[in-house]
């Protein structure tokens, strides 16, 4: 069966299976005090697009690409500002030390398979230069984030192609986001239950400046699940350092990837200091940062009064000031915490690589949820 075949079979049977999952607010699970967007994703700040290409094949190969484009124009030639925040730094995260030197973006973002990094980047600059206002390009600085889905995954046989790049890059839409097992979600596993792709978003009311704030994640990491307060890891039995006490192994490992826009005017100092605030929202979820968690999270902002022009002699920018920062750092606090239960509610069960991981029960979650109160009975 082709890469190309096995992807429509899977698009053909995902409503089935999609129809058996919710999203968190559908379960009633809706984390803090600011509403989401129209779409509740990303996508939800003005001009985000997000491209996603799922890799099925045969019994081993389950894993993909997710493209996060900050906007519809050239990014080398339009750029905007960006910042990196490591909350643990086990990972190989491509492109971030001019990034953190520059301040900037100059290519969309791309997650996906840790092994697959390095031909995920060749992909990307290999478009990128195609275009026809880059033939004079020389340097070009791709940003690649990556989880490890060698559990689900033959992730040695590296098997994202320079065409899955192609397409996440130019079949990205700014609607809503498939979420749970697909693209750079499709071999992960979160909390010892199927993770994937999740994203959320918050509007902040007129008088905190009206902002729109989007995160997705990539979850991929371990620790002892809680949804609102709630000991969801332990109450359904499945939950780092369970083995403790016989000398179980399972210590929370695992890594996430989280983008953060925003249409707020922010420099990329106060991008930062935002993106920092994100780790908050995966403690939220019960993660601890475990030694071998690659947790990463990428901020920018789409904010026309803080653009970069490549060729400009000086920059001239308008951006809200530190004071008015608090409430974008709850909302991103918030996003974040429901994008990464977005990404495990939504998840299907997959089989693949010689293992099979189970979606978390949502008929057990609802029972453990209404027992504490999280929930109405």
């Amino acid at each position: 069966m082709t890469i190309l075949r096995a992807v429509f079979l899977l698009a053909v049977s995902a409503p089935a299976l999609l129809a058996q999952r919710a999203r968190a607010r559908e379960l009633g699970v809706a984390p803090g005090v600011f509403a989401p967007g129209r779409h509740n994703a990303i996508t939800d700040v003005a001009g985000v697009r997000v491209g996603q290409v799922t890799l099925t094949q045969g019994d081993n190969v389950r894993t993909g690409v997710t493209a996060i484009l900050p906007h519809a124009g050239n990014l080398y030639r339009d750029r905007v500002p960006a910042a990196l925040h490591v909350g643990n730094g086990f990972g190989k995260l491509l492109g971030v030390t001019q990034l953190r030197e520059l301040g900037e973006l100059e290519s969309p973002i791309l997650l996906t398979c840790t092994l697959c990094v390095w031909k995920a980047a060749d992909a990307m600059v290999e478009h990128l230069l195609a275009a026809p206002d880059m033939q004079q390009v020389r340097s070009i600085n791709v940003v690649v984030g990556e989880t490890n889905d060698g559990g689900l995954n033959d992730i040695r046989a590296r098997p994202v192609t320079a065409d899955a790049v192609r397409r996440a890059l130019t079949e990205a839409t700014d609607g809503p986001v498939a979420e749970g097992s697909v693209g750079a979600g499709t071999g992960t596993v979160a909390f010892g239950w199927k993770g994937g792709i999740g994203t959320s978003s918050r509007v902040l009311p007129t008088r905190f400046g009206g902002y729109t704030i989007g995160v997705l994640v990539q979850s991929n990491f371990g620790g002892i699940l809680q949804v609102l307060g709630a000991p969801v890891g332990r109450e359904l039995d499945q939950y780092a350092f369970r083995g403790a006490s016989n000398g179980g192994a399972d210590d929370g490992d695992g890594s996430i990837m989280i983008v953060v826009a925003t249409d707020a005017p922010l420099s990329d100092r106060n991008l930062e200091r935002l993106a920092s605030r994100a780790m908050l929202g995966v403690s939220r979820t019960g993660s601890s940062a475990s030694n071998g968690s690659g947790d990463y999270v990428l901020a920018f902002s789409t904010a026309a009064e803080v653009r970069r022009a490549w060729d400009a002699p000086r920059l001239s920018t308008t951006e809200i000031a530190n004071e008015q920062m608090s409430a974008l750092f709850q909302a991103v606090v918030e996003a974040t915490e429901e994008a990464i239960l977005n990404s495990l509610f939504m998840a299907t069960t997959v089989t693949g690589n010689g293992r099979t991981i189970e979606a978390i029960p949502l008929d057990r979650l609802r029972e453990v949820l209404r027992r504490y109160g999280v929930t109405p009975p």
